[in-house]
């Protein structure tokens, strides 16, 4: 039941006594924040937020929100993935190479603030996805508390909805670099692009979408439901997406999928 898995969460960060908390502001990492400080106690607990090139302004805003709102002393770093060898390049491991700078800078926190362990929210759906940062949490000791308990992303909800969490229903992100098809540079200018154009759609209150770049051709994906409002609003939509770069502008039928970019690999 949801309620033991709940309590197996706390079990294992009572265990762990102290942490930090690699902190996003999305569905999961907000949770595992709210559950640390519950079970842990906020002098326990801190929040280090990551702002880069890949991370949206508007969701470094709300996790700043989010923290103030669970009460949680919360640190934002500044990193650059696009500094990072290997990353630029966008193969199959870049969040391998993300994930290993990011640890690496929370490491050393560990020692300066006095706290035992690094957390992050990965979960038990990840299992079942491409997700080579798990490597990198692997070699750096780095724990996952929510797939340690066996916690699915529909369950965190639930319990977020019941810790009166805005999160509870907010729609899934991943940084902007997943946006881009494997094997295609990754640069500022792309990364800029698909900010813009996700942000263009969203004001057209589509809430989950994503612009999946495929050179100049932008593949947008939303909800079955969302459709509809996507070809009324094409004309408006191609005149601004093109004029933020992109030369055609399709819309995929199949719809928002997490990690579609990963079909194209022979995992």
């Amino acid at each position: 039941m949801i309620t033991d898995k709940y309590v197996a969460l706390q079990e294992i960060l009572r265990e762990m006594g102290s942490v930090v908390v690699a902190f996003s502001g999305g569905v999961d990492s907000t949770f595992l924040l709210k559950a640390a400080v519950e079970t842990l106690g906020a002098q326990h607990v801190l929040a280090v937020t990551a702002d880069s090139e890949t991370y949206p302004t508007s969701e470094l805003k709300e996790a700043e929100q989010l923290a103030d709102l669970i009460g949680v002393r919360h640190e934002v770093i500044s990193t650059s993935e696009l500094d990072i060898p290997g990353y630029a390049e966008n193969n199959k491991n870049r969040c391998y190479f993300c994930k290993s700078s990011l640890f690496d800078h929370l490491l050393p926190l560990l020692e300066e603030r006095g706290f035992a362990n690094i957390v992050y929210g990965v979960i038990a759906d990840d299992m079942n996805e491409h997700r080579p940062g798990m490597q990198a949490a692997k070699e750096r000791g780095i724990r996952g508390p929510l797939l340690e308990a066996g916690l699915y992303k529909r369950e965190i909800r639930d319990l977020s909805n019941a810790f009166g969490l805005p999160t509870w229903d907010k729609p899934s992100f991943a940084c902007l670099s997943s946006r881009i098809a494997y094997g295609e540079t990754i640069t500022n200018e792309k990364l800029q692009k698909v900010e813009r154009a996700e942000a263009y759609l969203k004001s057209l209150h589509i809430r989950q979408v994503r612009v999946r770049t495929h050179q100049n051709i932008a593949r947008i994906e939303v909800e079955p439901g969302d459709m509809a409002g996507v070809l009324s609003n094409h004309e408006a939509i191609v005149e601004r997406l093109q004029a933020y770069g992109y030369k055609y502008v399709t819309l995929d039928l199949v719809g928002y999928r997490s990690g579609s970019m990963n079909k194209s690999l022979n995992l």
